[in-house]
């Protein structure tokens, strides 16, 4: 832990005391606790709009504005927030301590040279993500050649019904929260082919090919997909994904891939545009 991090939390504790003398911390809330799930609900709402004033983290947090107010200070006072005149949005302490969340043991190191040579083979642009609590969290992204994707490498979190969310949640046994009644044949046809493709549903003008990543047991701990904005790669694309995602796999089980027979292709495609 930092020095300084947890002189932080010591002075947030000490204002929710404060704010309980103040009625601003509802009575439910006890201790430090407390002023915890306040200040991460806060964050919640500022991942979620990216910015916003204080009266709308109030209004959206369902917290008093006095105890917003103050809690917004010494978060930002531990860096985990930011002010710039009257908006708020998260901080660079956040995301140094996010940068350290590993889903999957070496998940991040596993993915990084096939990523790199993906991205170099096909010119797109790369992401490798993870399904939790109901989004598609996106762990790190390369960017292609196109662009017009760029704004999209700055959204960490996203439905679970992208391809990469589909792709992983076809392998679960547990049920998909709030999925269509077509999700069950869905899944099934995305367990058959080994990925998923999204054309287009989830940003218009954006397409994508998912491949699960494969952990211990062979069960999905993670997705690789590539966008493009032209979908007659989408094909192609899959096919190249999926060898990248065994390479992958095979390092995140320390061993070398095997030597199988070529993947046969999903459709016959043309070569890639360019």
């Amino acid at each position: 832990m930092e020095k300084g991090f947890g002189q932080g939390f010591e002075r947030l504790r000490g204002t929710g005391e404060a704010l309980r003398e103040e009625g601003g911390v509802p009575g439910g809330w006890q201790g430090g606790r407390g002023v915890l799930e306040g200040a991460f609900q806060v964050m919640t709402v500022l991942d979620r709009a990216g910015q916003a004033g204080l009266t709308s983290l109030a209004a959206q947090s369902g917290l008093p504005k006095s105890t917003v107010y103050r809690l917004l200070g010494q978060l930002a006072e531990l860096g985990a927030v930011e002010r710039q005149a009257d908006v708020y949005r998260l901080g660079p302490r956040l995301f140094r301590l996010g940068q350290g969340w590993q889903p999957y043991p070496g998940l991040r190191t596993a993915a990084r040279e096939p990523v790199r040579r993906l991205v170099s083979a096909t010119g797109a642009t790369v992401g490798v993500t993870v399904l939790r609590e109901g989004r598609t969290l996106v762990l790190d992204w390369a960017a292609g050649q196109d662009t017009a994707l760029a704004p999209l490498l700055d959204v960490a979190s996203w439905p679970w019904f992208t391809a990469a969310g589909k792709v992983q949640a076809a392998g679960r046994p547990d049920p998909v929260p709030d999925a269509p009644a077509s999700w069950h044949r869905e899944a099934s046809a995305v367990r058959e082919r080994g990925v998923a493709f999204d054309r287009g549903e989830v940003v218009d003008g954006v397409c994508c090919a998912a491949v699960p990543l494969l952990g211990a047991g062979g069960t999905a701990v993670g997705a690789l997909c590539v966008l493009t904005t032209v979908s007659e790669r989408l094909e192609p694309l899959a096919d190249i994904a999926q060898r990248a995602a065994e390479a992958i796999s095979a390092r995140l089980h320390r061993r070398r891939p095997a030597a199988t027979p070529p993947r046969p292709p999903l459709s016959r495609s043309p070569a890639l545009p360019h």
